[in-house]
């Protein structure tokens, strides 16, 4: 195996992307642009590489102040359980940061909770949530 490296502000190919999402989330009900996505909405994202091969992602949104938000943490099924999410965060971490970000805010799945409070350090936080059924 070789070096996985972090790239914030990465560049990619949209369907490596969508390979990570299909694995990570299942496939995408409507084809969308990663690319156009995270650069029009987006602080920044994390590329994490194993030579030439994508093997985690995660976007960082923000509210152009002191807010960052972690979406779509994405990591290839055969290099789960070996850091390489725990590593994607810490960067996306890095990257808010420098931003001058005071907060990195994440929501997530009860099941994704030891990987997000124990190896990410996140802390619990009261939060709500309304589906407006848009997708």
């Amino acid at each position: 195996m070789t070096t996985i490296t972090y790239e914030w502000r990465g560049e990619f190919d949209n369907a490596a992307v969508h390979e990570l999402h299909a694995q990570a989330f299942g496939p995408d009900p409507e084809p969308v642009d990663w690319r156009d996505r995270v650069h029009r909405h987006s602080l920044g994202w994390v590329c994490a590489r194993e030579g030439e091969q994508l093997v985690g992602f995660v976007n960082v949104a923000w509210d152009g102040g002191g807010h960052a938000f972690l979406l779509d943490t994405m990591v290839a099924e055969d290099r789960r359980g070996a850091g390489v999410g725990t590593a994607l965060v810490a960067a996306a971490a890095r990257g808010a940061r420098a931003a001058r970000c005071a907060w990195l805010h994440v929501d997530f799945e009860e099941r994704l909770r030891p990987f997000y409070l124990d190896a990410c350090g996140f802390r619990p936080t009261a939060a709500g949530l309304i589906a407006l059924g848009g997708g």
